[in-house]
């Protein structure tokens, strides 16, 4: 590979699925469909961004474009607030939907010896996109390789995941260091002691976790407000100047829900490293069962309720049913 191709996100270098991947392009036999998913969409970004910039900038080019101008790069991303990517109109689809991308999958590529499509939150597809792209997985145009996006793969059509080589991804974020997120982080862990050290909590003491259940709560809102301002802010200034207001909108919803992820993720491993702890400190057996139920239907709570935020549950509610539930769960004996 030429040496200014695009790195691999710095976590997954040299791993088994990256060499897979670049051995299969140095033999010209990558799949022309691949399905890249784990928790974490950006580092699904910069996976993809690495072998869309291997594909279309090879070692004998004659001139390097960046992955996002290069002209045979193709991209389709959810619009609006409803994080859909419709179908379009037939006959004059509307730019951003699935009937005004695929055509221009199958033009003769321009520059590269072969062209990138890139389906980012490939879930967000509507019946009618998945139906219509399924036909394009079934008879591949020649030259193009497509690259699917998700951290949502059970959301995708079984046929669609049946016509794509699967290649999983963990997360290679670093832990959200936005103002008051550590503080937050480390506050939850001691509610979470008081109230697994409480025997027999009085009227006093449920009440002050009662009261910082509800201070977490407004505080979480208050770091997803503020760190989703300070990503806009830098990403606004990476942006085409021709992007429409419903093309920012859905970046920018894109931005947010990616870093409620980053924190809801956050939020679970903090609860396994309190109840290792809590199990590590005891050599009771009845009091380690006690840690394992706790810590097991706290983390299922937890996961359904991420589930339903992606069904446009309200963050908050979703922090604050989960917090009720923990407070049970810890509390009971």
């Amino acid at each position: 590979m030429p040496a200014l191709a695009q790195p691999w996100p710095a976590a997954l270098a040299g791993t088994p699925a990256v060499a897979v991947i670049e051995r299969a392009i140095e033999r010209q036999r990558l799949s022309h469909s691949l399905l890249l998913h784990g928790g974490d969409l950006g580092t699904l970004v910069g996976v993809a961004h690495a072998i869309a910039d291997r594909l279309l900038n090879p070692s004998n080019a004659k001139a390097r474009f960046p992955v996002k101008d290069h002209p045979d790069y193709f991209a389709l991303r959810p619009k609006g607030k409803t994080r859909i990517i419709p179908i379009g109109k037939a006959g004059a689809p509307e730019p951003g939907t699935m009937r005004a991308f695929l055509p221009q999958l199958y033009v003769t590529p321009s520059v590269a010896p072969r062209k990138v499509g890139i389906i980012y939150e490939a879930d967000r597809m509507n019946t009618e996109s998945a139906n219509a792209f399924l036909k394009t997985l079934e008879e591949p145009p020649a030259h193009t390789t497509l690259l699917l996006l998700t951290t949502r793969p059970y959301a995708l059509l079984p046929t669609i995941l049946s016509r794509t080589l699967h290649f999983r991804f963990p997360s290679a974020a670093a832990p959200v260091a936005t103002d008051g997120w550590p503080a937050w982080r480390d506050d939850y862990r001691a509610w979470l002691g008081r109230l697994a050290a409480a025997s027999t909590p009085d009227k006093r003491a449920v009440a002050d976790h009662v009261f910082t259940l509800y201070g977490l709560v407004a505080r979480f809102a208050a770091v997803l407000d503020f760190a989703t301002a300070e990503e806009w802010k830098q990403q606004k200034e990476k942006l085409p100047e021709d992007l429409d207001d419903a093309e920012e909108e859905a970046i920018q919803t894109g931005i947010t829900n990616g870093l409620r992820a980053r924190l809801f993720i956050e939020i679970e491993q903090a609860t396994r490293s309190f109840a290792l702890d809590q199990t590590a400190a005891t050599d009771d057996p009845g009091q380690r069962r006690v840690t394992t139920r706790a810590f097991t239907a706290a983390i299922e709570k937890l996961e359904h309720n991420i589930g339903l935020l992606r069904l446009n549950l309200n963050e908050s509610a979703a922090l604050e049913d989960f917090l009720l539930a923990s407070l049970r769960l810890w509390t009971k004996r």
